[in-house]
């Protein structure tokens, strides 16, 4: 039997009794994940900026002037402290949140099996990597939308509502298949609870058995995946040979825009993609934070 007082180190963690969830994450850390986040939103800011600033930074060394360098020079060298200051920052608040969210987690599975108690620990672990990980990669990739989208729209509208639709409908193919994810999920999640049971019983069958499910379960979230995300980049490549067909035969641009036009359509498509995969880790969280706070 785990105690309790060895768990908590004589003290609640901050989690201790809890729900835990995103949600929960978010009212005990607030300021840990928004320091964070404010970070990543700055250094995405930045790397923005960077392309414009390169290409006032060549019409100065031109024109025989060097400000604009001085410019992009500092602005690279924002970027690059900024950039080490977020991860050596994000190392320590994430790190603590993983300790006080895997005690909790052990509290709360100390009459457990041993088995399903480790599993849990690592899932558990999965809601802080979430939030170190994914959602810096969505923020990032909203703001990269936004910018796509501005500059899109004022081509032509149509461009503008292309790039909409396409959105809407990726996000409408990750709807259908947000519910096999879950279930998939949980399926998998159920075998690797009974791992460390299975190998402490030096049966080589039952470990066999044990580990063809695991393939199993992996193979047919991998399965579901691949599918998934063929039917969203046939969406997005449509909508890139739409954008290039309507404005070749309806605006007459300049080379220069059609070359803007296509790289702006890219950008979308490299945005637009992180946002099912954030989703796909959202349906694999559901699943683990209904697992880890059930109380049978």
């Amino acid at each position: 039997m785990i105690d309790e007082h060895q768990i908590t180190g004589g003290s609640d963690p901050a989690l201790l009794g809890a729900r835990l969830s995103l949600g929960t994450l978010f009212k005990r850390f607030p300021l840990s994940i928004g320091i964070t986040w404010l970070l990543v939103l700055f250094e995405t800011a930045l790397i923005a900026f960077a392309p414009l600033y390169i290409g006032y930074a060549i019409d100065g060394l031109l024109a025989q002037e060097s400000a604009d360098l001085l410019n992009l020079s500092m602005l690279l060298g924002t970027l690059v402290v900024i950039g080490v200051a977020r991860r050596i920052y994000d190392t320590r608040a994430y790190g603590t949140i993983r300790l006080e969210l895997c005690r909790a987690v052990a509290a709360g599975s100390k009459r457990k099996s041993v088995s399903i108690t480790n599993a849990r620990l690592g899932m558990g672990r999965e809601l802080a990597d979430f939030l170190e990980e994914d959602v810096p990669h969505l923020l990032s990739s909203i703001v990269h939308l936004g910018v796509a989208l501005l500059v899109l729209g004022s081509f032509h509208p149509v461009l503008l509502a292309s790039a909409l639709s396409a959105g809407f409908l990726v996000l409408l193919i990750y709807a259908l298949v947000h519910r096999r994810f879950f279930n998939l999920n949980g399926d998998l999640n159920f075998h690797m609870e009974r791992q460390v049971g299975v190998l402490s019983s030096n049966q080589p069958k039952r470990v066999f058995v044990h580990l063809t499910r695991l393939r199993k379960a992996e193979v047919r979230i991998s399965d579901t995946e691949a599918f998934t995300y063929g039917a969203m980049f046939a969406v997005l490549v449509s909508f890139i040979v739409f954008n290039l067909w309507f404005v070749t035969g309806e605006i007459e641009p300049t080379a220069g825009q059609v070359f803007s036009i296509v790289s702006y359509s890219w950008e979308f498509v490299e945005a637009a993609i992180v946002l099912p995969a954030t989703l796909q880790g959202w349906s694999r969280l559901s699943e683990i934070t209904q697992r880890i706070n059930a109380t049978d």
